[in-house]
């Protein structure tokens, strides 16, 4: 029996939430979530405690942003900062610890390794949008044969419409890789086939609480606004690939490199916050293998 649109919205409107526990491990609904809509939310990954360590190491020293790039819009700069491996100071214990590895393995069905990191700074009143995209358009052309790739979305700031919290298109990973193109300085999904989607996946607003963190698929098609409004939204990103998808080709992310897992209270006990050997940071306006990759 064929679905209607307006059945197929109302069947995928329900928002795939759950709140992290000292217990919390990724269970079967969850899963069957993951794979039905693409995402699930889990409220209260990381407490108040490693929210703030997140946001000391960008904000009091700069180890991190001298390695820091700039989108410019005009006279406006949105700072980010991206790299390949997780390393030892507090961001990589929060990469490597067990409630996201563990959750990324039960989702993608096997061992996963690190794929990147970054940190996403939308200070108020400056920041630009990205536009409607897959993660997956970006990393099909770098040699990554299959879908088995994820995203872990993190606010550190509180997330809203007003601050361009994260949209995303629910089920939209359903619809498998779409065509992308160079726009605007990013790499984004076919405008007219967006707009089909939209007419059959559900739009959410994912408003977020700092420490709560979104897990989505690589196929799932989001987008951020532009932040026009005093609320500062900064963001910690961690993407991860399935061991049994190493890349076909060497690129500016990494092969498979096997994750050391930690346990999560190793996210406080940390104290290094300057120490980032082993990183390796990304410069992709700098890099014209890479422009050259995603233009092809």
């Amino acid at each position: 029996m064929l679905l209607s649109k307006q059945s197929v919205k109302v069947k995928m409107s329900y928002i795939a939430e759950y709140q992290y526990t000292d217990e919390f491990e990724a269970n079967h609904k969850m899963v069957q979530d993951f794979k039905d809509y693409g995402y699930i939310l889990v409220r209260n990954l990381y407490d108040k405690e490693e929210v703030a360590m997140l946001i000391k190491a960008v904000s009091e020293t700069d180890a991190f942003l001298k390695n820091s790039y700039q989108v410019e819009k005009g006279a406006k700069k949105a700072p980010r900062i991206i790299w390949s491996h997780p390393g030892t100071d507090v961001t990589g214990m929060a990469a490597r610890c067990e409630k996201v590895v563990n959750t990324c393995e039960k989702l993608l069905g096997g061992e996963v390794y690190h794929y990147h990191s970054k940190y996403m700074l939308k200070d108020p009143n400056m920041a630009a949008p990205h536009y409607w995209h897959q993660d997956y358009g970006y990393w099909y052309k770098c040699g990554n044969l299959f879908p088995d790739m994820m995203t872990v979305w993190v606010a550190l700031d509180k997330a809203v419409k007003q601050n361009g919290c994260m949209e995303i298109l629910s089920g939209s990973h359903k619809c498998g890789r779409i065509e992308h193109h160079p726009f605007d300085g990013q790499y984004v999904g076919l405008k007219s086939r967006v707009d089909l989607i939209r007419e059959r996946c559900p739009h959410h607003y994912m408003e977020m609480n700092p420490g709560d963190a979104l897990f989505f698929h690589c196929n799932t098609i989001h987008h951020s606004s532009a932040n026009k409004s005093d609320l500062r939204r900064w963001a910690y990103i961690m993407t991860y690939n399935r061991a049994s998808n190493n890349p076909t080709m060497v690129h500016h992310h990494p092969q498979y490199t096997p994750l050391e897992k930690v346990a999560n209270s190793a996210v406080k006990e940390c104290t290094n916050y300057t120490n980032l050997s082993g990183k390796d940071f990304i410069h992709p306006l700098k890099n014209t293998t890479l422009t050259e990759l995603y233009q092809r």
